[in-house]
């Protein structure tokens, strides 16, 4: 849920029982256009909560609305303001996690298809295996400086998976790349502080060091190893 749309919803709770008792809440009549609107509004709300599974007290909800009214409140708006950030940062990433794992299960098969690769390829003569699992050949070495993780570059590259599908490619374009190096996936960042100009590698990265469990475009499925013919051309700074 957006943080806005929380708020909202939490302060039409308050303007329903803040100014009055439940009792007199209870035997409230809709008696004109007004009191329609607001009914509405408490029942859209409601169901906007309840759809959501986030659950509020509405006794405290009044009471923090009535509180901050007579600049009694027990918290700044500041703090606040960090208490729903919080909350709506912590159940994002609880929701992510679970989204991550169903997806393992949806794309098992898959998963297992590129870890095989990488175990075969690893062993292959001339494939180098780094600590983070950065698996890269090199085509040509060059003599040139190697760039540092604050570097900005020029490349050329050709992009596959495993399977040989060519998902994109600067060759292609007939431009080279440019961009930071702390500005792309991990893997990237890795090889080509490996390489002096000059170079060309072939790199295979796994999905860690590329885009983990996400989607990148129509053709880079989640969970998928990418490979990459780069020649790196210029440190541009």
């Amino acid at each position: 849920m957006k943080i806005k749309g929380l708020i909202v919803m939490a302060a039409v709770l308050a303007l329903m029982l803040g100014s009055c008792a439940k009792q007199s809440i209870t035997n409230a009549k809709l008696k004109n256009k007004v009191d329609s609107l607001s009914y509405a509004f408490g029942i859209m709300n409601y169901y906007g909560l309840q759809a959501d599974s986030l659950q509020l007290n509405p006794v405290v909800v009044a009471k923090a609305m009535m509180e901050a009214e007579k600049e009694k409140a027990k918290m700044t708006e500041d703090i606040a303001r960090g208490v729903i950030i919080s909350f709506v940062t912590e159940r994002q990433a609880e929701m992510a996690e679970r989204q991550a794992e169903q997806d393992k299960v949806l794309y098992k098969d898959y998963i297992a298809e590129n870890e095989a690769f990488l175990e075969k390829n690893k062993e292959k003569e001339g494939v180098t295996v780094t600590p983070s699992g950065l698996q890269y050949e090199v085509i040509k070495m060059g003599s040139g400086n190697k760039p540092t993780i604050n570097s900005t570059v020029k490349v050329h590259y050709v992009g596959t998976l495993i399977d040989g599908t060519e998902f994109d490619s600067s060759v292609a374009r007939g431009e080279p790349a440019q961009f930071p190096l702390s500005g792309v996936i991990s893997g990237w960042t890795e090889a080509l502080q490996l390489m002096p100009v000059g170079s060309k590698f072939r790199i295979y990265l796994p999905q860690e060091l590329a885009y983990g469990g996400n989607q990148a475009g129509d053709k880079i499925k989640p969970f998928s190893t990418l490979i990459f013919d780069v020649e790196l051309l210029e440190i541009v700074e």
